[in-house]
């Protein structure tokens, strides 16, 4: 549905540079576009419509290339490209149903047909009550449900969201994340967005591209991503998401003990089918350990289980490395934070 192939972007007054940067999104597909501030996201999702256009490389949409396309061309591809912003932008003289029908009426759709998709785009974002409305009369959650009707108004193959639930609670935000889910599933619509908050890109994304300084440094799945983060500035990103770091005073009790204490630290990574497993009470059971958790977490990504868990054992040394090669022969990832003083209580 989208390649993009070695494009580069200069930077400019608006645009952060990009090098070299080549990826393909299949047709229905939720596209992830994260990185730190200034890394090139925004202005990556304006070269797929041209609004930023690439000083080189190609931008290929539904088998069209926008690249080598200008003027009246070039606007027909740009109407399979719906684009919705942190910002609404909705214009303020205008109704709500009428805000949704600018882009018909610039596309010279007969009043019919507008008409009928009006309606059919009111209907399915829930926007009856607000339809006569105007911008200033509604929630901002209710507005930028308008925005995105309005970007679907032509019937757009591709979906551009660049930070479309910032500002939205996490009320609101589910929302929204809702509806996108609806327009990927039923309409087959490709979706790329960027997002600041993980959260959403755990909800909605299939894959997830990382940029870094202008350059895509890494690439996968979801749940890869996010759980088995290869380069640095991803493994910084998600770390927060995840969850998966240890408060501070914990590090600082098993920083400070005496290399010799009595306890040993682990920190268990549990991924797919082995975070549903009763594995801290099997290692009770096999091993005769007594354990003191820490700290731990699971969670969901795109309907996988992911989560890690830090535990003190207490035992003969014996014991303690069968449990660690028990761990292991499960294929779940072990880390061996230190040992610890024993705690005033321990549990089982």
């Amino acid at each position: 549905m989208i390649i993009i192939d070695s494009l580069n972007k200069l930077p400019g007054p608006q645009a952060t540079a990009l090098r070299n940067i080549s990826l393909h999104v299949t047709k229905g597909e939720a596209l992830a576009i994260i990185g730190r501030a200034g890394a090139g996201k925004s202005t990556l999702l304006r070269c797929i419509n041209m609004l930023a256009r690439p000083d080189s490389g190609r931008v290929v949409v539904d088998g069209r290339d926008l690249t080598a396309l200008s003027g009246h061309d070039l606007r027909l591809g740009q109407r399979e490209i719906g684009m919705v912003l942190d910002r609404d932008n909705l214009l303020s003289n205008r109704t709500v149903r009428d805000n949704i029908a600018l882009p018909l009426e610039f596309k010279g759709s007969q009043n019919v047909g507008i008409r009928a998709q009006l309606d059919m785009l009111i209907n399915l974002l829930d926007l009856g009550e607000i339809e006569y409305a105007y911008p200033s009369d509604v929630t901002r959650v209710q507005r930028q449900r308008v925005a995105i009707a309005r970007a679907l108004a032509t019937t757009p193959k591709v979906l551009l969201c660049d930070d479309a639930t910032s500002g939205l609670d996490p009320e609101d935000t589910k929302s929204i994340l809702s509806l996108l889910k609806v327009i990927n599933a039923a309409f087959g619509v490709t979706l790329v967005l960027v997002s600041k908050d993980l959260q959403v890109v755990k909800e909605i994304a299939d894959r997830v591209a990382v940029l870094d300084h202008g350059e895509l440094v890494e690439l996968g799945s979801t749940f890869d991503v996010l759980t088995k983060p290869a380069h640095e500035i991803t493994q910084s990103l998600v770390r927060s998401a995840t969850r998966s770091e240890m408060p501070e005073f914990l590090k600082a009790r098993i920083g400070t003990s005496r290399s010799g204490g009595e306890h040993l630290a682990i920190r268990i990574t549990f991924t797919g089918p082995a975070a549903n497993e009763p594995i801290i009470s099997e290692m009770v059971r096999r091993f005769g350990l007594s354990f003191n958790i820490l700290y731990g977490h699971i969670e969901y990504i795109q309907g996988a289980p992911y989560g890690s868990l830090a535990v003190e054992m207490a035992g003969s040394e014996g014991a303690k490395q069968a449990a660690l090669d028990f761990l292991r022969a499960n294929d779940l990832k072990v880390e061996i934070l230190g040992r610890v003083d024993a705690p005033d209580h321990a549990v089982a």
